[in-house]
């Protein structure tokens, strides 16, 4: 079987590279990687593929800094043409990002199976474009790889059982890859030497999605709570190009070191010696888990709700004054034993041998 990857962002590069590692296994599947271009900074694209070693994509369509609309619709139309070309078995996205929706839409129009990898998670606000994302590319999906009990659960509330389609929980591939690459990411990364970091002595931060870079009061608000905690601890916060944009836009000054998007290892150094995650992101509120870590997520909602649910992730919203306090009240917790939501690091051999049976 052929299967086309897609990938744009790089959260999916990551998660790519467990499943593409995986069908090394399977001399059945023949796999060819479409970048969609979204991420084309090097430090947010290129050296992904290079210390993770994935596959230098097959087609590089080179699409991004555009509306959310065009973005998608000229994804549709490069992804539509490549896959006429290619002919494949299935197309396969990862995530939420309109490089998912568009691979789907370009597939299931052609009538090609398309596999969802991460499947099935909800945030419930649909202001969100991730939300729009998933849920759409989930519904047009032939095969849906749920990284968790509560993502199935979410699928069969909305009557998935129903539709012709096959629910499977997997577990969650990028708990594969933060154990593959813990190892050799403490032997390769060098950020903490170059920032000169104390281990457990520094906050780890991120953010960038629009609810909060496009709400210039939310902006704001987190801003002032990284000020307030960076006096009582370093705050390093790998910044993206475009919210950085937006905090000089709206002259709000961020007291913290600020470095530039880095790449997967040095992300996991940063992760494994910090001491609390303050994040956005949905990918490093899991991974904050995976290493020990307890993350204040600045939205009003989670996808991953058994983290929370179990203590180790809190809401906070772009609320400083709730962000500083819950700060100071779990900063000297311990954190709770870790329970295996997310399948034990074996998704990825999961989702390569399911597709390896259909071939």
């Amino acid at each position: 079987m052929k299967v086309i990857t897609i990938v744009g962002a790089r959260p999916q590069f990551v998660k790519a590279a467990t499943v593409s590692r995986a069908f090394r296994a399977f001399p059945v599947v023949e796999e060819k990687i479409v970048h969609t271009g979204q991420h084309f900074d090097a430090n947010m694209s290129e050296v992904f593929f290079e210390e993770m070693e994935i596959p230098q994509p097959h087609y590089n369509l080179e699409i991004n800094s555009l509306s959310h609309g065009a973005m998608t619709g000229r994804m549709l139309e490069q992804i539509e043409k490549v896959l006429q070309t290619e002919q494949p078995g299935a197309v396969m996205v990862y995530g939420d990002t309109n490089s998912t929706l568009a691979g789907a839409l370009a597939a299931r129009k052609l009538q090609i199976p398309v596999f969802h990898v991460e499947a099935g998670l909800r945030s419930f606000n649909l202001t969100m474009p991730e939300e729009i994302n998933r849920i759409l590319t989930d519904r047009i999906s032939s095969v849906l790889f749920c990284p968790s009990v509560s993502a199935v659960q979410n699928l069969e509330r909305e009557g998935f059982a129903q539709f012709p389609c096959v629910i499977l929980n997997s577990g969650d591939v990028m708990e594969d890859a933060a154990y593959f690459y813990a190892a050799k990411a403490e032997a390769h990364a060098t950020v903490l030497q170059t920032l000169q970091l104390v281990q457990q002595d520094y906050i780890l931060c991120t953010f960038h999605r629009e609810e909060n870079t496009n709400n210039p009061v939310a902006l704001a608000a987190i801003v002032t709570a990284l000020n307030a905690l960076a006096r009582q601890m370093p705050v390093v916060v790998p910044l993206h190009p475009r919210t950085q944009k937006l905090l000089a836009t709206h002259q709000l000054t961020l007291h913290a070191t600020i470095i530039p998007p880095v790449g997967y290892f040095d992300m996991l150094s940063l992760l494994q010696h910090a001491r609390m995650v303050l994040t956005d992101s949905g990918g490093l509120q899991k991974e904050a888990f995976f290493f020990n870590k307890f993350c204040l997520t600045l939205r009003a909602e989670t996808e991953w709700t058994e983290l929370v649910n179990h203590g180790y992730n809190f809401l906070t919203g772009a609320n400083a004054d709730l962000i500083q306090q819950t700060f100071t009240e779990v900063l000297e917790r311990p954190f709770p034993a870790r329970q295996n939501f997310y399948g034990g690091g074996q998704a990825a051999q999961r989702i390569a041998q399911y597709i390896a049976e259909l071939a």
